[in-house]
């Protein structure tokens, strides 16, 4: 029982990665700070395609597999084993890869607008409170008394 729950959180993290791989650059739009996780996905996501690093939730998951008496994934992995021909065909697969790395793109773009906006929306702020003053100051040399 045991085994078998490990395999199949291992599975969902996966999916959950896969999601945020293609989805968590949009989740930077409102947190801004995750940004850098999501860079550090994408680059995970990308060095795994070229140069095709075995995922550790992968040994995971297989590790459960076969303490509960499974087969383990194959060896293509879990993408080959749970995506590839059950989400899109197998023969689209690059065009997978580039609807991904287009929703990727996209929500950079759209996090790099926002942020933009954002400061200059702070600049034109601060700008403004700079030439004013806090409520009952006076300048200097100003008021009764002084000439």
């Amino acid at each position: 029982m045991g085994y078998r729950l490990v395999a199949e959180s291992a599975m969902v993290a996966h999916f959950l990665f896969l999601g945020y791989l293609a989805l968590g650059g949009f989740l930077a739009w409102r947190w801004p700070r995750t940004i850098w996780a999501h860079g550090a996905v994408v680059s995970w996501g990308l060095l795994s395609l070229a140069i095709g690093m075995e995922c550790p939730l992968t040994l995971v998951e297989n590790w459960g597999r076969r303490g509960a008496g499974e087969a383990p994934l194959p060896p293509s992995g879990f993408i080959d084993h749970y995506i590839r021909g059950v989400l899109y065909p197998e023969q689209y697969e690059s065009l997978a890869q580039l609807a991904v790395a287009a929703l990727v793109a996209a929500s950079w773009w759209g996090f790099a607008v926002r942020r933009r906006a954002r400061l200059r929306k702070a600049r034109s702020a601060a700008a403004g409170r700079k030439g004013t003053r806090p409520a009952g100051v006076r300048p200097v040399g100003s008021g009764s008394g002084q000439r």
